[in-house]
C-alpha cells in the first residue's frame, strides 16, 4: 500500500509540473502553457477571431515562435488591413516628408503627398530610403512589422540597382565590388555586380550603407551619373513609369512576406 501510494504521489507531482515551452509551437497549446485558456477554449477563440499573432488574425494550426506577439481580444475588433505597393520614385523627388533643400517651391516634394487622395487613408510611409538625385523602387506600406525586417543588414535581403557613371569601368571592376571596397576605413560586404556596358552596370547589395554605391564607385576614382533601383527582393520595378506605383499582392506578396518572416 505504501508502494502504491509512492506510485500516485510520483504521478501527481509529475502532472503538476508546467510544461516546457519548445519553439515552435502551436497556437492552441501555447495559448493553454500561458493559460490563456485550454486547448480547445483555444481552438474556439481562434475559430472566432479573437486570437491575433503580431496583429494578424490567427487560424487554427498556427505556430508560434519564442518572439511573437500573441493577442487574445475578447471583445473582437477588426483585423489591421495592411497595403503594399511597389512606387517608382522619380529624380528630385525626396523620399520623406521634409522637402529637399532647393525643392521648397515645388507642389510637390515627397512620395506620400505625391500619392492620388484615395489611398490617404491607408497611411502608407516610404520603408527605407533613395536620394533626391536617385530613382526607382521604393516599397510603400503602413505594416510597421516589415521596417526593420527588410532594412536591418542582419537580415542580407537583396536590392538590386543598375548604374551609369562617367568613365570606362575597370577591366577588374567587378572582382574589385566582389572582394568589398573600402570606403572611407569601412570594407563593403562582398558583392554581385556585372556590367552591362563600359559605362553601365548592374549591382546587388545586401547592406544598404548612406550614399553606399556613389562612395563605391568614388573609391574606384568614378563618378555615378544615373542610379536606378530595380528590385527589393522579388519585387521588381519592370516597366513601372516614373511616379507611379502598382499594388503588391497575391503570390508576389505572399513571397515577400515569407522572405520577411511574415
Amino acid at each position: 500500500m505504501p508502494q502504491l501510494r509512492n506510485i500516485l504521489a510520483k504521478k501527481a507531482a509529475a502532472a503538476s509540473k508546467p510544461e516546457v515551452a519548445i519553439f515552435p509551437m502551436r497556437i492552441n497549446k501555447y495559448m493553454a502553457i500561458k493559460n490563456f485558456s485550454t486547448r480547445r477554449g483555444a481552438d474556439e477563440f481562434i475559430e472566432s477571431g479573437k486570437v491575433f499573432i503580431n496583429g494578424r488574425v490567427a487560424v487554427l494550426g498556427d505556430k508560434v515562435h519564442e518572439t511573437d506577439m500573441v493577442e487574445v481580444r475578447y471583445r473582437k475588433k477588426t483585423a489591421p488591413v495592411f497595403a503594399y505597393m511597389a512606387f517608382n520614385k522619380p529624380i528630385g523627388m525626396n523620399t520623406g516628408a521634409e522637402p529637399a533643400k532647393g525643392l521648397r517651391d515645388t507642389k510637390i516634394t515627397d512620395i506620400v503627398s505625391s500619392l492620388p487622395a484615395d489611398t490617404k487613408q491607408l497611411k502608407l510611409f516610404p520603408v527605407g530610403r533613395l536620394d533626391k538625385d536617385s530613382h526607382g523602387l521604393i516599397i510603400l506600406t503602413n505594416d510597421g512589422r516589415i521596417t526593420d525586417r527588410l532594412l536591418n543588414p542582419i537580415h542580407e535581403h537583396t536590392k538590386e540597382y543598375e548604374v551609369t557613371v562617367a568613365k570606362a569601368l575597370r577591366d577588374n571592376f567587378e572582382e574589385k565590388v566582389a572582394a568589398g571596397i573600402n570606403i572611407e576605413g569601412y570594407t563593403t560586404k562582398p558583392a554581385v555586380a556585372k556590367k552591362i556596358t563600359d559605362k553601365k552596370f548592374r549591382v546587388a547589395l545586401t547592406e544598404g550603407k548612406t550614399h553606399q554605391i556613389r562612395r563605391m564607385v568614388a573609391a574606384l576614382f568614378n563618378e555615378v551619373k544615373d542610379l536606378k533601383r530595380t528590385q527589393i527582393m522579388n519585387i521588381r520595378l519592370n516597366n513601372l513609369a516614373p511616379g507611379s506605383y502598382r499594388k503588391i499582392e497575391g503570390d508576389e506578396l505572399a513571397e515577400f512576406l515569407k522572405g520577411l518572416g511574415l
